[in-house]
């Protein structure tokens, strides 16, 4: 039987996904599948709880706060991803140069990616300090402002702080990972389109662009999901606050569940997540499709 299985390529193949077909079934299928009959009860720390339906959702339907959390995710993960797109293409296209020590660049632009989140949020914390913040320090003595900037303290201040910490720490994994894509592009299709007259603008628009987007689809899949999911930078930066400006999905079911004690609530706010990820996941399919129809197209 063993074999048999390694004499087949579908059988072999079954092999090697096996320990990790088994790891997703115990640690992601089962919590997700706990924490779906969890929404759907009154479950409190300790207790058990009974079957309530759809009583958990009607009434996150009508609650502020958690109107105001879906907003705040929505407003977070829209602008860090555009953002952290943006820098991360215009990082990539130029450590894509033959620059002196372009090496050393990318090893340093990874930085800020592998620094732990938690202490990339106290090193934030810090700078954003109402008293002691160096940015408002130097803009003082620049002259711009004349009283320090409450970052964390004014609700879109907060908003934007806790964005511009997320881009800083999300720009190196966009831009490596563009810097790949960018790498498997044959000069030969440069060299082609400058004979042909093309200026940079259109060898990027026309080049570049069309054959990096199966990659683009697939960085800014994993940025959304990251991003949407985001609970370390915020808990250790702001608790949600002030007023529950900064408040996330991931944050808010947190503290309904373990901080409340409201396990069924917290739960159901998670699994609301579902559709949105969804949808990332989505474009992700569709951005590889396109690349799909092009390699078919050039095949013919």
């Amino acid at each position: 039987m063993l074999q048999k299985l390694q004499d087949s390529r579908n059988g072999l193949g079954f092999l090697f996904m096996l320990p990790a077909a088994v790891l997703l079934l115990v640690f992601l299928t089962y919590p997700l599948g706990l924490g779906t009959w969890l929404g759907f009860t009154d479950a409190k720390v300790g207790r058990a709880g009974e079957w309530v339906g759809l009583e958990n959702y009607r009434y996150l339907w009508g609650d502020s706060v958690t109107r105001l959390a879906l907003f705040n995710t929505l407003f977070y993960t829209t602008i860090a991803s555009v953002l952290k797109f943006v820098l991360g293409l215009w990082l990539a296209l130029l450590l894509n140069r033959n620059l002196r020590m372009k090496t050393f660049f990318r090893a340093v632009i990874l930085l800020p990616y592998i620094v732990p989140t938690a202490l990339s949020a106290l090193a934030f914390w810090w700078i954003y300090d109402a008293q002691f913040s160096v940015i408002s320090w130097v803009l003082v003595k620049l002259g711009v402002i004349d009283t320090y900037i409450d970052f964390l303290g004014e609700p879109w201040n907060a908003r934007f702080s806790t964005i511009a910490a997320n881009v800083w720490r999300g720009v190196p994994f966009v831009a490596i990972t563009l810097l790949a894509g960018l790498q498997t592009i044959s000069p030969s299709y440069y060299e082609a389109s400058a004979i042909d007259g093309a200026t940079p603008w259109q060898q990027f628009r026309h080049v570049t662009l069309p054959l990096l987007t199966p990659i683009i689809a697939v960085v800014m899949t994993f940025s959304v999901l990251f991003t949407f999911t985001d609970f370390q930078l915020i808990y250790v930066l702001t608790r949600g606050g002030p007023l529950n400006a900064t408040h996330l999905m991931a944050t808010l079911s947190f503290q309904r569940a373990i901080s409340g004690g409201a396990l069924g609530e917290g739960a159901a706010i998670s699994i609301a997540m579902v559709p949105f990820l969804l949808a990332a996941i989505m474009f992700s399919y569709f951005g590889l499709q396109r690349r799909a129809w092009q390699q078919g197209g050039a095949d013919r």
